[in-house]
């Protein structure tokens, strides 16, 4: 049982564990200690000083995202001075800010600018001295503005130690400080992964999404292209935020009918290609399990870790399901598929893909094979928040939307297509099929596999299916992937077989539900939430396992054949190569 400390904060009596922080201290006693460097996913840096407070009459303020409680504090959060040196601090960024925040991305989801406003901040006593420093959009995934940087230190925090991929980092010292990749050279030549952490984490302006609403507007206007749409599982449960929506509410049968207002005329749903996916990788870990082909099976639907892999882990090439993303096979059966039905050529279909991630944008072009079809499967990748954007422009009363239904051919799901969007849910979608078709059974034992669900960085298990042990493992978060390879690797060396059959790898924190591309100020609550919203359509849809859905099987039927065959492997899966860590 944790040691609790008992201390007064502004007066008020608060017993908490010991080694709780005064400010989340303050948070449990209801009291909001201003910050802008925090975030509940990193360890406190202390860098902007607006979390000082005063304990007792000492004179020393102490900083307390990083201080620890201790017995008989009495912590004042707000007095005259503490307040009056707040807005120093606020009045000196702003001073070497940026002030055109009407045309800034954050503008009215800004930390900062949020800030100004609480302290009423209209007129600054310091000269403006503003950097002029060049934007970076080398990458087609996300844009770096230094000039809007604060130093608050949050993305290179989290791509050094959350996603441990090290493309930023801090440049010069005092005020010359940037944040920037290593050595100056671009973001896309640096090592990295476009998963967009950084955009996520930033508090202000100075990383986000490469916005291109204005080529999904432009292929709306365009009368000679049928626009065609797409939607991830992650982001029926995080859209409803733009618009006052509680984290998790599913917005599903609203998206749709928002998608149709905007002038799309086929609306389809990522779920779908996640039962495809199921169809593919699935088949492709049976015939290694029980053919004593490569293992461990390495899942390929994160187009970040994909990139990471390609870098870093060339040596598991072999390992890594050929089987494309759920947004890529999708596009290529609308591409394919749909538009023979619908007797159109591939190139006449405009393909927009909504997703929780800015890796997605990098992926449309990561090889020729992404151009299946002939042309580029998918034309336009947008964010769930590039997509709150457009229906806020468009007039489109969200909330208030009719529920209606995903167009028919690529637009049914199962429950296993849905939980794709959380860690652990490719595998446990895997499982169940993998389930049936190794015993022959109609259904699993049990539909839920728990031992894949939660937030623990790594989880391992071992499945019975029938005669046979499945060992598992699923890892989120990039920081802990590694680990998850250098045992594989050891066991290699070693002499030994792998310690596992089948390893799951997302590289966001907690799945998709926590892509870069999501509404930005996700933690682990939040995340819990989405999660939830998540498992909940899994609950409600009345078939569960990805063979089941009628549409995949008259798909395979009528198209493609057999999981894996020469169709199926011309459209859906494709191959891997070593990529330099820093490209040239």
């Amino acid at each position: 049982m944790a040691t609790m400390v008992q201390l007064e904060i502004n007066g008020v009596p608060v017993e908490v564990p010991a080694g709780t922080t005064i400010l989340n201290a303050a948070r449990l006693a209801h009291i909001k200690i201003p910050t802008l460097c925090y975030h509940p996913d990193l360890k406190a840096g202390a860098s902007c000083g607006l979390c000082i407070v005063r304990n007792g009459n000492s004179p020393k303020l102490l900083r307390a995202c990083c201080t620890e409680v201790a017995p008989g504090m009495k912590i004042t959060t707000h007095d005259a001075d503490i307040v009056s040196v707040r807005r120093t601090v606020l009045e000196l960024i702003l001073a070497n800010h940026p002030n055109d925040c009407l045309q800034c991305p954050r503008s009215g989801n800004c930390e900062l600018q949020t800030l100004a406003a609480d302290f009423g901040l209209r007129d600054n006593p310091f000269p403006r001295e503003v950097a002029q420093l060049p934007v970076d959009r080398s990458t087609p995934s996300i844009v770096l503005n230094p000039s809007k940087c604060i130093k608050c230190g949050r993305c290179a925090d989290v791509c050094q130690h959350m996603q441990n991929v090290w493309a930023l980092e801090f440049i010069g010292r005092g005020e010359k400080t940037l944040m920037m990749p290593a050595a100056g050279v671009s973001l896309n030549e640096s090592p990295c992964i476009k998963c967009g952490q950084c955009s996520a984490h930033c508090p202000v302006g100075a990383i986000y999404e490469n916005d291109e609403t204005a080529k999904v507007w432009e292929g709306l206007r365009e009368t000679s292209k049928v626009p065609v749409v797409q939607i991830a599982p992650a982001v029926r449960v995080a859209l409803g935020e733009a618009f006052g929506m509680q984290p998790g509410e599913l917005s599903t049968g609203k998206i749709y009918a928002a998608l149709r207002r905007l002038g799309f005329k086929k609306v389809f749903d990522t779920n779908f290609s996640a039962d495809v996916t199921i169809m593919e990788e699935g088949t492709e870990f049976i015939k290694r399990f029980t053919s004593g082909g490569k293992l461990p099976l390495i899942t390929s639907c994160c187009p970040a870790w994909t990139d990471w892999m390609e870098k870093y882990a060339p040596d598991f090439t072999e390992n890594f399901s050929s089987a494309k993303s759920p947004q890529q096979m999708l596009s290529a059966l609308a591409k394919s598929y749909f538009a023979e039905k619908e007797n159109l050529r591939p190139e006449d279909i405009f393909m927009v893909s909504v997703m929780p991630c800015t890796a997605k944008k990098f992926e449309i072009s990561r090889c020729e094979e992404m151009s299946a079809t002939g042309c580029q499967d998918t034309d336009v990748v947008i964010t769930t928040r590039e997509l709150a954007r457009m229906i806020k422009s468009s007039g489109i009363d969200f909330i208030s939307l009719p529920e209606e239904c995903a167009d028919e051919l690529l637009g049914h799901y199962t429950g296993a297509g849905t939980i794709f969007g959380v860690t652990g849910g490719v595998m446990e979608a895997a499982l169940r099929t993998a389930y049936c078709l190794i015993t022959g059974e109609k259904t699993p034992p049990s539909i839920v596999f728990e031992c894949v669900r939660g937030m623990d960085g790594v989880k391992e298990a071992e499945i019975v299916i029938g005669d046979k042990t499945v060992r598992i493992a699923v890892a989120h978060q990039m920081s802990n992937v590694e680990k998850v390879l250098d045992s594989v690797r050891q066991d290699i060396a070693e002499g030994r077989k792998p310690r596992y059959d089948f390893i799951e790898v997302m590289a966001c924190r907690g799945g998709c539900i926590g892509g870069g591309g999501q509404p930005c100020g996700a933690t682990d609550e939040i995340r819990a939430k989405r999660t939830a919203g998540l498992y909940r359509d899994d609950e409600r849809c009345v078939l569960r396992m990805s063979h089941q859905n009628p549409e995949i099987q008259a798909l395979y039927k009528n198209y493609l054949g057999e999981p894996g065959g020469e169709k199926a492997e011309k459209l859906l899966h494709t191959h891997y190569h070593r990529r330099p860590v820093y490209a040239k």
